[in-house]
């Protein structure tokens, strides 16, 4: 297996030879509703398929497809799925006990549906919603979605695995468990305190999200504060997350990051007009900050006038993203966790569906190490940088003593005692 230090770009000394269970198989969507025809026979240097094999291969349309499935298994046993936002916590906050480890109908995700589409490490979202966002119910909110979740990850231990660190989610990986990672948590539960930051951190939370605070969402901008409370971020370990932030507050942000951020469910404002997306100048921020876009699949995020969003246009977005910021910034983000009929971009429609999209890639001509980069490499990268850039910083400064109303001033101090405004997060 490929170490979590391991380039994904560097050429491939050795194609992995025993790597499991083949994905599943399933019809890719088209506009006519049925499957999608190949215009060629795929062979790859990495297929060893005997000639017998090769008489059993999948059939799409009317033209036989050779090696893509074969591909697609090889790259995912080495370089599994590190998905961006699993929204599973904050439904079963309000929901019965599921089977996950057996599987569970009534969900998109499970154990058997990740392990299917080769997910190998997800960050659990913990954003609570915006009419919490006031007297603190935000932060109660969030330490139960933090207990929550590290309940169903304790009872489940040959699932499920804790990471705090890179380290750890390479150990998961490699023992065959999905890394969770806990996070991100939503800016306004912060309460405007770096001491409410530092205990998040201390319960294991990873990423936090900085849309919705006043600090970062108020006037547009990065406030004060905001800026000390993403240097606070980068010296604990956090990963900061931009998803559905203001490009002012963005452009803060990247002038005053010293690690990589993350886009945990954006997708490409040039081809979907949606305000968690990111403008293709956001995007060559991105790329400059080596950070990583992980590409949402969410129907609003990236439906394309015309016809129904499909996993087609997921890839439209991937391929735009991996134009304007570079291969090293794009990732998969598949926001399972909900109910099992929430409307679904076709061909994704649960977290085994990973492998069509994939497939899909590699026929529009995503080489091996643009793939491993996409599934693993980028976001891994970004964690194990962030860890990296926390040590340096720990050197040089002690945990950040300032509070909002030092910084930010009088009428912030009004506005904390009074609690947030109504639409502000």
């Amino acid at each position: 297996m490929a170490d979590l230090r391991d380039d994904p770009y560097a050429p491939y000394a050795a194609t992995p030879a025993a790597v499991g269970t083949a994905p599943p198989t399933h019809e890719a969507p088209a506009e006519s509703g049925g499957a999608v025809e190949s215009t060629e026979t795929v062979v790859t240097a990495e297929t060893t398929e005997t000639p017998e094999a090769a008489e059993t291969a999948e059939v799409v349309g009317t033209v036989e497809v050779v090696g893509t499935a074969e591909r697609v298994r090889v790259l995912l046993a080495a370089h599994p799925v590190l998905d961006g936002h699993s929204g599973l916590a904050q439904l079963l906050r309000h929901s019965p006990p599921h089977d996950l480890e057996f599987g569970e109908s009534a969900l998109d995700t499970d154990l058997p549906r990740l392990r299917a589409g080769g997910v190998g490490a997800q960050f659990w979202s913990l954003r609570v919603p915006a009419h919490e966002a006031g007297h603190h119910r935000a932060i109660s909110a969030t330490l139960e979605l933090i207990d929550r979740v590290r309940a169903m990850v304790d009872g489940c231990p040959e699932g499920f695995r804790l990471a705090l660190t890179s380290g750890d989610v390479t150990d998961a990986r490699n023992c065959g468990r999905v890394a969770s990672l806990l996070g991100p948590v939503a800016g306004h539960a912060l309460g405007d305190s770096l001491s409410v930051l530092r205990a998040y951190h201390a319960l294991g939370v990873r990423a936090v999200t900085l849309a919705g605070a006043r600090w970062a969402d108020e006037d547009g901008a990065l406030s004060r504060f905001g800026q000390e409370a993403v240097r606070e971020m980068n010296r604990l370990g956090v990963v900061v997350d931009l998803s559905g932030t203001r490009e002012d507050a963005m452009r803060g942000v990247f002038t005053v990051a010293k690690a990589p951020v993350l886009f945990s469910h954006s997708a490409a404002r040039a081809l979907t007009d949606h305000p968690a997306n990111i403008s293709d100048a956001g995007l060559a921020l991105l790329g400059a900050n080596l950070g990583v876009c992980m590409v949402s699949f969410a129907p609003d995020q990236i439906a394309r006038a015309g016809r129904p969003p499909d996993l087609r246009d997921v890839a439209d977005h991937l391929d735009h993203v991996r134009e304007v910021a570079g291969p090293r910034c794009v990732g998969l983000s598949g926001g399972y966790g909900a109910m099992a009929d929430t409307p679904r971009a076709r061909g994704l429609e649960d977290a085994s569906r990973y492998p069509l999209l994939l497939a899909e890639l590699l026929d529009r001509g995503w080489t091996d190490a643009d793939i491993a980069g996409l599934t693993w490499g980028n976001a891994a990268r970004v964690v194990r940088d962030t860890e990296f850039a926390a040590r340096t910083a720990q050197q040089r400064r002690g945990p950040s003593t300032a509070t909002i109303e030092e910084l930010d001033g009088a009428q912030a101090a009004r506005q904390r005692q009074n609690g947030w405004p109504a639409g502000s997060a």
